[in-house]
């Protein structure tokens, strides 16, 4: 992992579990004092968050360890692990949040909520934006799938506390405002769930190059030589390391020695300009 990227991962991670654990504490304070299990949830929702942040730094520290001989291709994949675990801490704290805003249906709980639950909310909703923004934007600048999902969490946690807050001024009119915002809140978190798998799962499963990148290899071979034509792409992420193998068709007449020095050259350029690796398969041009 490059220096910028870890520099940034590990600011995210340390300011996600600051910022969270004091969340946490006013949001259960304030759940405890309206009786609320909606705010109670998002509170354990939030502590979630400092979680998935120590799990970030963790897989930041694996996924930064250099290629060995058990590992040829380096630990990049560590984030994707990481990412997963993210998404199973979700769907388990989004479950046990539909389980108890059952149960408070079922009862008729209502509650009554106050001031200091308003300012709680708003508190959240501000500081879990910001966070969300910071780490996007991390995650995009240095292409990190665990920044992304980190994101992805505390946006979540942004939305429920704006539901809440719009809950909290309806509740004096509907008494099972409270149960219904638990069950929404756990969607919401089942669909951030949905996002971290899917961007996690397709990477380690493999997929195919985006059209853009075989426009630019493509490129890049015919610069290098006109007569070149690439295909049969196939590309293997490893978090920030990624390897592609693609076969090009040369000339017959072309020698060998030629013929490698071309693919050398490609495989360079494709280095310095896509910061990728290259194994390249040479073909002769079927004989008319």
């Amino acid at each position: 992992m490059k220096n910028e990227s870890k520099k940034l991962s590990y600011i995210e991670g340390w300011l996600s579990i600051i910022v969270n654990v004091l969340l946490f504490g006013l949001k259960y304070w304030a759940g405890i004092v309206t009786g609320s299990i909606a705010i109670i949830a998002d509170a354990w929702h939030t502590l979630t968050d400092s979680i998935s942040s120590i799990i970030v730094l963790i897989g930041v520290k694996v996924s930064s360890k250099p290629a060995d001989k058990n590992h040829p291709f380096g630990h990049g994949r560590a984030e994707l692990i990481a990412s997963l675990i993210i998404g199973i801490l979700f769907a388990i704290v989004a479950f046990s949040f539909i389980q108890q805003s059952i149960e408070k249906l079922k009862n008729r709980e209502a509650v009554v909520f106050g001031t200091f639950a308003i300012v709680v909310t708003i508190i959240s909703i501000v500081s879990k934006e910001a966070l969300a923004q910071f780490a996007f934007w991390a995650g995009k600048k240095t292409g990190s799938t665990i920044l992304k999902a980190d994101a992805w969490h505390h946006r979540s946690d942004a939305i429920s506390s704006v539901i809440i807050l719009v809950g909290i001024f309806l509740g004096k009119y509907f008494w099972w405002i409270d149960g219904v915002l638990g069950i929404i809140v756990a969607l919401l978190i089942f669909y951030a769930t949905f996002e971290i798998f899917r961007d996690s799962i397709n990477p380690m499963l493999g997929t195919s190059p985006d059209k853009n990148l075989i426009q630019k290899v493509e490129h890049i071979c015919q610069r290098i030589n006109s007569n070149t034509q690439a295909h049969h792409f196939h590309i293997h992420e490893y978090g920030n390391h990624t390897e592609l193998t693609f076969h090009i068709y040369l000339p017959n007449e072309i020698c060998l020695d030629e013929a490698h020095k071309i693919s050398e050259q490609i495989e360079v350029k494709i280095r310095k300009n896509l910061a990728i690796e290259s194994t390249i398969h040479m073909e002769p041009f079927e004989s008319e």
